[in-house]
């Protein structure tokens, strides 16, 4: 089980690229249109500069909904490999059995 400040953390992570999403692609926007003057775009990135840097969505780590673990995450299961096993062999994950030969 991860620590519970870690996932605390990715949490407002999370929140806050959820708040600044719209705001930063403008900005981006802005900043990669090549048609607008070079003082707009750079007081566009000044802007940009000024938001909070965990509104970056890169800076959001994937963790496992299960135990917060970062390490060995599947994202289309959105949980780690050692969740994953546990719960296929508790026969909680519909379709997915032990193998044997």
């Amino acid at each position: 089980m991860a620590k519970k400040s870690s996932v605390e953390k990715n949490n407002n992570r999370k929140a806050l690229v959820k708040k600044f999403a719209g705001k930063r692609a403008r900005l981006k926007a802005v900043t990669q249109d090549q048609s607008v003057s070079m003082e707009e775009r750079f007081a566009a990135q000044l802007k940009l500069a000024q938001l909070p840097r965990n509104s970056a969505k890169n800076r959001v780590r994937n963790r496992c909904e299960v135990t917060g673990r970062p390490r060995a995450y599947y994202r289309k299961l959105r949980m780690s490999r050692l969740s994953l096993r546990e719960m296929s062999n508790q026969g909680l994950i519909p379709g997915m059995v032990k193998s044997s030969w």
